[in-house]
């Protein structure tokens, strides 16, 4: 089973970076913001297709990395997702701060923090900590 990732941030050359390290591990999906980002997490599961992976950029236009993150947590509420079971999901930001990352980890209920500029070997790394397969994906 391949993984399933959606990277949710709102500048480019990040989310085309991040894309390119995943994709050769995971199915890769993009959304620029987090009202976008929702509304691809929303569509997955009822598509029954849901991510194993959200990156979520927490500084961003329309609807930031902590208001979808909240939401993301509802969704799985309502569709009785149990905790265990819950998308994983690794903060990317360029951001070191405290009451952000509380934030992310308390209320959000994130897994894991990065710091930009996100390396290749700490993203991988991160994945893998998190219980999250890294398997060569065959070529589309």
């Amino acid at each position: 089973m391949r993984m399933k990732c959606l990277i949710i941030e709102d500048d480019f050359d990040s989310r085309r970076v991040m894309q390119k390290m995943l994709h050769p591990y995971a199915y890769v999906d993009v959304a620029t913001d987090g009202e976008e980002g929702v509304a691809a997490f929303l569509g997955a599961l009822r598509d029954n297709e849901p991510y194993d992976l959200i990156t979520l950029d927490l500084i961003m236009p329309n609807s930031d990395g902590q208001q979808a993150l909240r939401e993301i947590r509802e969704i799985e509420k309502e569709f009785d997702i149990p905790p265990e079971k819950a998308v994983k999901v690794i903060i990317v930001s360029g951001l070191d701060d405290s009451k952000e990352l509380h934030d992310a980890f308390f209320l959000g209920s994130a897994v894991s923090y990065i710091i930009k500029p996100v390396r290749r070997q700490t993203l991988l790394d991160e994945v893998l900590s998190l219980g999250l397969p890294l398997e060569k994906r065959p070529e589309d």
